[in-house]
């Protein structure tokens, strides 16, 4: 059992030598399966031919039936119309009545005995015709005899006829089989009474009710006598109701006083109340109904009000109209559907308005960005006074708050009412100073308040949730119920507040350290409130040595020092984290990543000044390293220490323009490889990058990028022979931070010296042999890939079995 591999090595190649089995053997089933089934017809004689299928028909015999049929009624319908335009004034009027007569009676009487013999196709086609006959019978009689008469009345008055006429037709006995006559007389029964509303000069709210009154024939028609029919009714009684619901809305809109706005206001009412009795008696779509007469109501009592009031307060008028009907789920005489609809029109118009005053509350938040255009100016411009535009959505976020709290006392199921009132709540109060515009420290003072307030909520909240289980018998009461996704939402709400007071306090020095304080220490004390989830605690503790952060850069730029040297000073945040890592428990990552992020920070400030970023890449090395001391941080900082190190190395001596780097690195070099060297005899097992890699990397990195700045032979020459050492040492040692490090710096020297003699033959050759070599290359490299990429994988697991 002796093999050169380690154990988890070999498990990997067993394993896919596994996988390859598996592949291989259910391949071989397939393979086996398919020749025994190849071989049954040979075992048992020839395979039997399998019989031609019939050849498949492109048209059935019933629907090219129904296709004749229709071109045969379409052509008839045609050739009565031009005998009614054309050839109607060649006639004498006893002709054309005896004419028409035979022809409507024929086409209507005709069905009778086609139905009789089993004729339904045919006899629906020449019904049609019969119908489209009377039609031009009615024409005919208004172009002849009554041409006096006004077109739209006798259109009102001859549809009435033709509707009554095919309704006792379709309703005869002899033809109750056919499917068109009662349909038709249905849709044709629409036209009358708008068609007379407007011969007689009527305006919007006069069409309006006749379209109503229509509306409710039709409703009349589908509840009283439901049968096959009723749906046609249904759907012709919601096409106008809609039209006359439409109408009013127009109407009430465009009034411009509250008289002018009664007439429209009464419309929408009966729609309201034709909307209701339909969803309270029918089965079908009852909820639907029952919005649109919710819908119509508001419009109705909030359209008498709306005129009076300004655009902004209009909303809130009909919101105030739309919030009664929310307890209608308290109301149990009414049904179940119907409760539901007047609620669903209620959250309706109190969403739609939430979200008009949350889209006014996000431009007022956005509007304090202009702070940043310059910091500590004292110049923020003053916010809206109490009486313009903001206060209407102020007010109706409250009252979509209120709505929404008292929605979670009824509904403790849902959470989506929890969610909503925390949100509006926080909208509304975090703007309210705003909007009332007192004194800049008491519009601080009171969101600060409110932010806190909702980060309270949010770890209180989110703890009960976590001790209840998430429901409500677990929380101990309805109205803590939700209470978890409520929670996220104060906590989101809190972030937004903290942010946007920040940014405000950016206006001026004392606001800037009185609220990145105050934030800073809520932040610390969220941390540590342990009732509360790991998660919440985490989020503050990152936000606390955020603020930490902003508190020593406002600190920098107080003392007007130069941008690089805020730097130092900010390193003590994370050094501070570093400090207390053990005492943090289950908030230490996120603060370990927050203090990085800090570490991060103070590395770009002091970019712009190379003595002071060697000097912050120092001390950002000596907090790494102070926080390696620990067992279970010594993987995650101790590399992150020695690159901190080299880099404050080579930063310095950069600054100092010196030309010979070797000259400082080398004793470090040989003290680093020095205390490799024991650290490798005492524990065995130490891999070589970290024994080796920091000692090496300290004079291999800084002198190549010397070398490449260097004209002269002596440097290449030396650091290539060293290289080259390194290599061998690292090679017969199987180490593999000597082999990769020492052959790096061989292959960058190597192609430094070589870089001359390239540049001038590729000057040499001429401008198309190098895409043409370029191209031969990758036709090589495309033809083995395969062979490439096992050269890889075999040259990869050789460096993973060094140390």
């Amino acid at each position: 059992m002796d093999n050169p591999l380690p154990p988890a090595e070999e498990l990997v190649l067993i394993d896919r030598e596994l996988i390859q089995l598996d592949a291989r053997r259910h391949f071989l089933l397939s393979r086996r399966a398919w020749l025994l089934a190849a071989q049954t017809p040979h075992a048992w004689g020839a395979p039997a031919r399998p019989k031609a299928s019939a050849q498949a028909t492109e048209a059935s015999a019933p629907s090219a039936q129904n296709v004749l049929l229709v071109l045969g009624a379409v052509l008839l319908a045609v050739a009565a119309l031009a005998f009614t335009l054309v050839s109607w004034g060649s006639l004498g009027i006893a002709g054309r009545s005896a004419v028409l007569a035979v022809v409507t009676a024929a086409a209507l009487g005709a069905p009778v005995a086609l139905l009789r013999r089993g004729l339904r196709s045919t006899a629906e086609a020449v019904a049609a015709v019969g119908l489209l006959l009377t039609v031009l019978d009615a024409y005919a009689l208004y172009a002849v005899g009554m041409p006096e008469v006004d077109g739209t009345a006798y259109a009102a008055g001859a549809t009435a006829v033709l509707a009554a006429g095919w309704a006792a037709y379709g309703r005869t006995p002899a033809v109750r089989a056919l499917r068109a006559p009662l349909p038709a007389a249905l849709l044709t029964a629409q036209l009358p009474l708008p068609l007379a509303a407007l011969a007689g000069g009527a305006t919007g709210p006069e069409l309006g009710w006749a379209l109503l009154a229509t509306a409710a024939l039709d409703a009349g028609l589908a509840l009283l006598r439901p049968g096959r029919w009723s749906s046609w009714a249904g759907a012709a009684g919601s096409v106008a109701g809609g039209a006359a619901l439409l109408t009013g809305l127009a109407d009430s809109v465009a009034a411009e006083s509250a008289g002018g706005a009664l007439g429209p206001s009464a419309l929408l009412a009966a729609v309201a109340a034709l909307a209701v009795v339909v969803a309270w008696r029918s089965a079908r779509m009852p909820v639907a109904f029952s919005v649109t007469g919710a819908l119509a109501a508001v419009a109705a009592l909030g359209g008498l009000a709306a005129p009076e009031l300004r655009p902004p307060w209009g909303a809130v008028g009909y919101l105030v109209v739309a919030l009664p009907l929310l307890g209608a789920l308290r109301v149990s005489a009414l049904p179940e559907p119907v409760r539901r609809g007047l609620a669903l029109a209620g959250a309706g118009v109190a969403v739609l308005e939430a979200a008009t005053a949350l889209a006014w509350v996000a431009t007022v938040l956005m509007g304090r960005l202009q702070v940043l255009e310059e910091v500590w100016s004292v110049t923020t411009p003053a916010p809206a006074a109490g009486n313009g535009p903001g206060l209407a959505p102020l007010v109706a976020l409250l009252l979509t708050a209120g709505a929404a709290w008292w929605l979670v006392r009824v509904l403790p199921v849902r959470r989506e009412p929890g969610v909503a009132a925390v949100v509006l709540g926080w909208a509304a109060l975090f703007t309210a100073p705003v909007v009332f515009d007192p004194a800049p420290g008491a519009v601080f003072a009171a969101q600060l308040a409110v932010t806190l307030a909702a980060g309270a909520l949010a770890l209180r909240s989110t703890a009960v949730a976590v001790a209840g289980g998430g429901s409500p018998a677990g929380a101990g009461s309805a109205s803590d119920a939700g209470f978890g996704p409520a929670g996220i939402a104060a906590g989101v709400c809190a972030l937004a507040g903290a942010g946007n007071v920040s940014v405000a306090a950016l206006d001026g020095r004392l606001a800037t350290f009185g609220v990145l304080g105050l934030l800073g220490a809520a932040c610390a004390a969220g941390a540590a409130y342990r009732p509360a989830p790991a998660w919440a605690r985490s989020g503050a503790a990152a936000l606390a040595v955020g603020y930490a952060t902003l508190l020593v850069v406002a600190l920098g730029a107080l003392l007007e020092r130069p941008v690089a040297w805020w730097a130092p000073p900010l390193l003590v945040v994370p050094a501070a984290v570093a400090a207390l890592g053990p005492r943090l428990g289950p908030v230490r990552i996120p603060a370990e990543a927050a203090a990085a992020a800090a570490g991060f920070l103070a590395v770009a400030l002091a970019t712009g000044d190379a003595p002071v970023l060697a000097l912050v890449l120092a001390l950002a090395g000596v907090v790494c390293a102070a926080a390696a001391v620990r067992p279970e941080r010594r993987s995650a900082a101790g590399w992150p220490a020695g690159a901190l190190f080299l880099a404050a190395t080579w930063v310095r001596l950069a600054a100092s323009e010196v030309t010979v780097p070797e000259a400082y690195t080398l004793p470090v070099t040989a003290a680093a490889l020095a205390v490799g060297f024991l650290r490798r005899r005492r524990d065995p097992l130490a891999g070589s990058w970290t024994a080796y890699g920091p000692g090496l990397a300290a004079t291999l990195l800084p002198s190549t990028l010397a070398v490449w700045g260097d004209p002269h032979w002596l440097r290449p020459l030396l650091l290539g022979t060293a290289a080259l050492g390194v290599t061998l040492a690292g090679a017969r040692g199987r180490l593999r931070a000597p082999l990769l490090l020492g052959g790096a710096t061989l292959a960058a020297v190597a192609l430094h010296e070589l870089t001359p003699y390239v540049v001038q033959v590729v000057d040499a050759l001429p401008r198309w042999m190098p895409p043409a070599l370029a191209g031969v290359l990758l036709l090589v490299v495309g033809a083995t890939y395969e062979k490439r990429l096992r050269d890889a994988r075999r040259l990869r697991e050789a460096i993973g079995r060094l140390r």
